[in-house]
């Protein structure tokens, strides 16, 4: 058995791992709960962590025994250890083995060397990254979706129900005649204020982001989910372009799942740059590449 490398890709809406051998081959994988680093400022924040982290590891040593780990985090800052320390415990690894970076980092290493290019990344919430060539961290939009996060899942989703909303206000029962309100309230549970109202502020902003799966699939029977995957596209070409802007011009990557819900999104994107600036679609499974970075970057 070689050495096994252990990568995390931990979002807003699930925790997914991945264990690869020296050869970059992926042997295992499988999924846990959603988290964010923000959690960590709070006793309860860190309980739910906690507990991801040991349901992770339980799945992960059942697979085999990862000698180094690299674990991306939505939302990490660099700076907290907390969280390095509480997956040490469970994983039964010394903290000095665990490598903890922000989810865009690794999933910027994994489309570009340091400098080459920008990427936009487009998952629950959405930020444009670039890494210099002397490793430093650049990033435009990604304040959090209270906040910003244009075009990602959290977004569309948030539009489609003020959307629906406002139209219901004025038009009681309208919805019915919406594929996209139909969808969405499919996914709720029902079409009582009450459910959206649960729904919206009842539980963490990934499960409110996996709404927008509702608003792609209804994009093709309704001008009003076309147009919020429009203009999704378009809010993540204006972050690329905040980095173009200030550190030049610089071939883009695209990647995310909320990115790829629609084929609308990228072609609004690119509808939207400077036809000199190349755009190119990212699948990238975020977990396989950190498993890969692990066994392969000495930190």
């Amino acid at each position: 058995m070689s050495d096994l490398g252990l990568g995390i890709d931990a979002g807003g809406t699930q925790t997914r791992w991945a264990l690869a051998d020296a050869a970059g081959a992926i042997v295992a994988e499988g999924s846990v709960g959603g988290m964010s680093a923000t959690q960590m400022g709070s006793t309860a924040g860190r309980d739910a962590v906690r507990g991801i982290f040991a349901m992770l590891a339980t799945q992960v040593l059942a697979a085999g025994q990862p000698v180094r780990v690299c674990a991306g985090l939505t939302g990490f800052d660099g700076v907290g250890t907390q969280a390095t320390q509480l997956l040490a415990e469970v994983l039964k690894l010394a903290p000095s083995a665990i490598s903890m970076r922000n989810d865009v980092e690794i999933a910027y290493l994994d489309s570009y060397a340091p400098g080459e290019g920008y990427l936009v990344y487009a998952g629950t919430g959405s930020i444009a990254a670039w890494i210099d060539t002397d490793g430093q961290f650049h990033r435009a939009g990604g304040r959090g979706v209270t906040l910003d996060d244009g075009g990602g899942g959290f977004w569309i989703a948030r539009e489609a129900m003020r959307h629906i909303w406002r139209l219901e206000d004025e038009h009681p029962g309208v919805w019915q005649q919406s594929a996209m309100a139909r969808a969405v309230f499919a996914q709720i549970g029902g079409s009582d204020w009450a459910l959206s109202r649960q729904f919206i502020y009842g539980q963490d902003r990934g499960a409110i982001g996996s709404l927008a799966l509702a608003v792609a699939a209804s994009a093709d029977a309704d001008p009003v989910a076309r147009a919020i995957l429009e203009q999704a596209g378009r809010e993540l070409a204006r972050i690329a372009l905040a980095l173009v802007g200030r550190y030049g011009a610089r071939p883009i990557a695209l990647g995310g799942r909320a990115a790829h819900l629609h084929p609308l999104i990228a072609q609004s994107m690119r509808a939207a740059l400077p036809a000199e600036l190349s755009l190119t679609p990212r699948h990238t499974l975020a977990h396989h590449a950190a498993a890969r970075i692990a066994l392969h970057s000495h930190h």
